[in-house]
């Protein structure tokens, strides 16, 4: 009976690892695939710009969808930009991934966006740079665009993604960013402006692994004017957010509003980000697998089973849930590169 009754032997346990604060750009780069620099725009260009999309933002939406048959709205504003090129083209290199009917965004039909403001753009000139200064310290990976001319930049952005966060109670949850027109292994490049909110990142465990170790939660402060890079393999391997906050550190503006300059500036509890980034010609609307709903899919990378960069896996499925009172198809296609003749990229090259 003592032979029978013996307890059935356990799985050996792993240790879970508390939360860990980040709380410099060295010790973000350590742990992380992303960088972080502090006070990258002039003081007084950031100022502006924080101004500048406070009062655009109030023109902004929440981002809605549906979700187990209930429509869901997202606790923080949202816009889109496009880049502008020279001084008479608009839409220029931009121009192909968006038709005059309706612009795709998060699954939903929405308006064709604006262009860059003057100032966003300024700001994206210093963005560009310091990105790819990272970038040329960095190896590729092999499904990353390789298309840019001999002496071009390694990285631009075209497209920029604006939030409105106003209080602690504003965020958004555990997510990584959809590659439908980013393609594999984006680079993203998100600016911080106003009060400081904690930028959360969580790697993925891949199932092959998840009996050796657990996931560790990474709590990163993102002060006014900081810049997080996020690196390529960041969205394959990691989930990140914006978590509530109970208390917020007042953001304190150097210079006045520009429309009411002889008044001190304010305090504020909002935080605008604007993270820039480059949608990829091989990867336009246009080349867009459709569902069994005839709407456009959206690509997801394999992050359970993923390897070493080379033979990670995507596929294409429907969303037409966000907007078709949550009602969707089984449609699931694996992406093949090469059937669906996108590149060129560095492994192609190599």
């Amino acid at each position: 009976m003592e032979v029978l009754q013996q307890t059935p032997p356990t799985k050996p346990s792993t240790l879970r690892l508390p939360p860990l604060t980040l709380s410099s750009p060295a010790i973000v780069a350590e742990h992380t695939p992303c960088t972080q620099h502090l006070s990258i725009l002039p003081p007084e260009l950031a100022c502006k710009l924080f101004y500048s999309m406070v009062d655009l933002s109030r023109s902004w939406t929440r981002n809605r969808w549906w979700l187990f048959d209930r429509v869901v709205e997202s606790p923080h504003r949202t816009s889109f930009f496009v880049r502008k090129y020279g001084t008479d083209e608009c839409w220029h290199e931009a121009a192909q991934y968006w038709q005059v009917v309706f612009f795709l965004y998060n699954g939903r039909k929405t308006e064709l966006p604006e262009v860059f403001p003057e100032l966003m753009e300024a700001a994206c000139d210093y963005v560009e740079k310091i990105v790819n200064e990272e970038m040329s310290k960095r190896d590729r990976f092999p499904l990353e665009w390789a298309g840019h001319k001999p002496g071009d930049q390694l990285w631009h952005a075209n497209v920029a993604a604006a939030n409105c966060y106003e209080g602690g109670k504003d965020s958004v949850g555990f997510h990584s960013d959809q590659l439908t027109y980013l393609g594999p292994y984006p680079t993203i490049a998100s600016l911080s402006l106003g009060t400081s909110r904690t930028f959360r990142l969580r790697e993925v465990v891949p199932l092959d692994e998840s009996n050796k170790r657990h996931a560790r939660t990474f709590n990163i402060p993102l002060p006014h004017n900081s810049l997080i890079i996020m690196h390529a393999a960041t969205q394959e391997s990691f989930k990140h957010s914006i978590p509530p906050q109970s208390a917020l550190d007042l953001h304190q503006p150097l210079y006045p509003h520009p429309s009411r300059p002889s008044s001190p500036p304010q305090p504020t509890n909002c935080r605008i980000n604007i993270t820039f980034r480059f949608y990829r010609p091989d990867f336009n609307p246009k080349s867009t697998p459709k569902c069994k709903c005839g709407v456009p899919t959206i690509l997801r990378a394999d992050m359970k089973n993923r390897h070493d960069g080379r033979a990670d896996r995507y596929w294409w499925t429907c969303y037409a849930g966000a907007e078709n009172d949550g009602k969707g198809c089984d449609f699931w296609q694996v992406m093949d590169m090469k059937a669906e003749c996108r590149g060129p990229t560095f492994g192609l090259l190599s």
